[in-house]
This record gives C-alpha cells, sequence and structure tokens, in this order.
C-alpha cells in the first residue's frame, strides 16, 4: 500500500549544501562551499547542531535531514 496523497512526509529538509550558486534555493537553509572538502565539513556540522542526518545527493550536493 503506498502512502496517502494526504499523509504529511516523515522527513523534514533542514538545510541544502551545494557546491553551484545556480542550485541555491529558497525554503530550507541553503548554503554554498566554495569546494568538496568546505560543503563537506559544513553538512557535517549543520547536521550535528541539529541532530540530524546528511545526505550525498548523486549531482555532489548535501542534504540534512531529520525523519
Amino acid at each position: 500500500m503506498g502512502r496517502e496523497s494526504s499523509m504529511k512526509p516523515s522527513y523534514e529538509i533542514l538545510a541544502y549544501v551545494t557546491l553551484k550558486r545556480e542550485r541555491v534555493i529558497a525554503g530550507p537553509l541553503s548554503l554554498y562551499g566554495e569546494d568538496e572538502k568546505e560543503c563537506k565539513e559544513l553538512s557535517v556540522d549543520i547536521a550535528k547542531a541539529m541532530k540530524a542526518d546528511v545526505v550525498k545527493m548523486t549531482n555532489g550536493d548535501y542534504l540534512i535531514i531529520r525523519v
């Protein structure tokens, strides 16, 4: 059985960290990193502070989510 359309998702996107300025979006906290190392460090630090998880997407960007 699939998720009903009226049900709230069981996760929350807290932040989005990217290497490309054009991907900075409105909505959750969006950050731009100068290089891969900076993006990774930002993501881990934010996730620790918010007691959340980091997901690295196939495009190289990071999502910080709370399940």
